[in-house]
């Protein structure tokens, strides 16, 4: 496939709106793929990705290897996932410890509405699919109530994160935040990104070097996990279609209670950067809530986060007619 450099940039764009996806929990940059017609592609390239490109870089030169795995593409994509990142980490740390509720109450509305998106796509609701979602429900709810098994500052934890979170890249429908969020490690995304830039922009090395071990290990995480689970998804949506989407859905049915805007905290921690940290809340009525609930903001919240779902089913249904 020939493109000139405005196909690029128009990959670039599509990139940016994958990576402020992936940023926020709810939103899948899968999602955004596949409504701006680019997942099937997304999906063969990343295939196309293993050992043997070396040989063939070996054998023909650096640029039929590049060719081969469709890097141009890859390269316009993944750049423009990662000016998004960069961009809006910024924001949702400052939302995260200025405006909690808020914040939270628009990833609840984008959660619900894309249970909803996920349900409405199984075809045929019998009692195993029934069953499938009850039981995903129950295990995931159980696991928001739980410690987490390890501090997310470290570094086997980081890989494993990496490694489960990069199921958004691959599912529409499932967001990487979402998960990283269900892992206990979302916080500690957002500031190591955030540190990324700060460390580089003040010239302070040790912040920097300790964000880019961080990052480092969930890069590595994210790049194994997305060759692992690349054809295992591929080869389950294609010979059963109807349960995944069940346990997708039940899984974040059972998570909404991680997301709930309004939390008592139950343990704190300390970061790496000497912060006190949230380790393991409960949630809680508004009306119990110690401090200012903003109930109504928090609801007309949650109404847009749900509204921008059905802003983008929308778009990905007039792209399928088109």
């Amino acid at each position: 496939m020939q493109r000139r450099f405005l196909d690029y940039l128009a990959i670039t764009f599509k990139g940016i709106a994958m990576g402020a996806a992936d940023v926020v929990p709810g939103v899948s940059g899968g999602t955004i793929a596949f409504i701006s017609g680019i997942y099937e592609e997304l999906l063969e390239s990343i295939d196309k990705v293993n050992l043997s490109v070396f040989k063939v870089w070996k054998n023909d030169g650096f640029k039929s290897a590049w060719n081969s795995i469709n890097g141009n593409f890859l390269l316009a994509l993944f750049s423009g996932i990662a000016i998004s990142i960069l961009s809006l980490a910024k924001v949702i740390k400052w939302l995260l410890h200025n405006e909690p509720v808020l914040l939270w109450s628009f990833f609840f509305g984008l959660v619900l509405a894309s249970i909803l998106y996920i349900a409405k796509q199984i075809q045929g609701w019998t009692a195993k699919i029934i069953i499938a979602v009850i039981i995903t429900s129950i295990l995931s709810y159980f696991i928001t109530l739980a410690e987490p098994f390890a501090s997310p500052d470290s570094s086997l934890y980081l890989l494993f994160c990496g490694f489960i979170a990069i199921i958004a890249m691959i599912l529409p429908g499932v967001s990487g935040a979402f998960i990283l969020l269900i892992l206990g490690a979302y916080q500690t995304a957002i500031d190591t990104i955030n540190n990324l830039v700060e460390g580089l922009t003040t010239a302070n090395m040790a912040l920097f070097k300790d964000a880019l071990l961080k990052f480092t290990l969930l890069a590595i995480g994210a790049i194994i996990g997305l060759k692992v689970f690349s054809k295992t998804l591929n080869w389950m949506f294609k010979h059963q279609k109807n349960l995944t989407l069940a346990i997708l859905t039940g899984f974040m049915i059972g998570s909404l209670n991680k997301i709930w805007p309004w939390k008592k905290v139950l343990k704190t921690r300390i970061n790496s950067e000497g912060e006190t940290v949230t380790l393991l809340d409960k949630s809680i009525l508004p009306n119990a809530y110690d401090g200012d609930n903003q109930l109504q903001m928090a609801l007309l919240f949650i109404v847009i986060g749900f509204a921008a779902i059905l802003i983008l089913e929308s778009l990905g249904k007039q792209k399928n007619k088109a």
